[in-house]
């Protein structure tokens, strides 16, 4: 008795560990998803959600051969979010390639 409840536990942590897993490489096998996942999480969900995602052309081409090494691109919000303490928009950010997975942070106007 005492096995085949322990079995059970392994079972439904293993499957909890595979969906979030699933769910991991979903948020992160796009540029736009992991983009979206990033602006999510950073607490702007409406921006996250409605924004369209451009390409970012101006930063693409004049930060080119940084991006090359880097296995980057820059895209920009259309409605980026506003960030609460200054009051600035939160629009273009680098996705990073590593893999098949993608990762997004936050790049500035700069």
């Amino acid at each position: 008795m005492l096995g085949s409840i322990k079995n059970l536990i392994i079972k439904k942590e293993s499957i909890i560990l595979i969906v979030l897993a699933i769910i991991f490489l979903l948020l992160h096998s796009t540029p736009n998803t992991a983009l979206r996942t990033k602006v999510f999480f950073m607490g702007y969900p409406k921006a996250a959600l409605t924004s369209a995602i451009i390409d970012d052309e101006y930063h693409n081409e004049v930060d080119k051969n940084k991006f090359a090494e880097l296995n980057a691109k820059a895209y920009s919000l259309t409605k980026p979010p506003i960030e609460k303490a200054t009051q600035g928009e939160l629009r273009n950010f680098l996705v990073k390639k590593f893999g098949f997975l993608h990762f997004a942070e936050y790049y500035g106007e700069g």
